[in-house]
């Protein structure tokens, strides 16, 4: 087998241990009493798949990912408020990366950040208003947690890992 058809089936790989963690994560009744908190399992594989393979990998994994997700168990809002996070998570931790000034654990700490505020952000233009921000110092401690123990457990992935 040749390095393309081995990167395709790793890309592969990923995409689908991403959904299953998705699945997985979604089965778990974790409720903090606060709406929208979760861990975010799946997002340890867009940060392994930046680190290992880089942005254009990390970008269509964490891309199919969220079509799939949405399609397989979710609705058209849940991939909405899914893209926004997702792509501005990806977007910032791709340019930290890329700055080389940031840790594997802050990388992932402001991806959990943002995630949360592009779906905030998704949540005040749908329901027409900005008072929904009140939510926004709640929202910022849970990205800070979920993107933390997100850090270490891809960094210690990443290093078992690491070719």
């Amino acid at each position: 087998m040749d390095t393309k058809s081995h990167k395709i089936a790793g890309v592969g790989v990923l995409v689908a241990l991403a959904m299953v963690l998705s699945y997985l994560e979604s089965l778990i009744p974790i409720s903090l009493g606060i709406p929208g908190i979760k861990l975010g399992l799946s997002n340890v594989v867009t940060l392994f798949a930046l680190y290992q393979f880089g942005g254009g990998i990390a970008f269509g994994v964490a891309v199919c990912r969220i079509v799939l997700c949405g399609v397989t168990f979710g609705s058209l809002s849940t991939m909405l408020y899914s893209f926004a996070g997702g792509l501005l998570s990806f977007a910032v931790m791709f340019v930290l990366k890329k700055t080389e000034k940031f840790s594997i654990y802050g990388i992932s700490i402001a991806g959990g950040v943002m995630h949360n505020v592009g779906q905030l952000l998704v949540a005040a233009y749908v329901m027409q208003t900005a008072k929904i921000i009140y939510y926004m110092p709640v929202l910022l401690i849970a990205g800070t947690l979920a993107g933390a123990a997100i850090g270490i457990l891809g960094a210690m992935i990443y290093r078992r890992i690491d070719t």
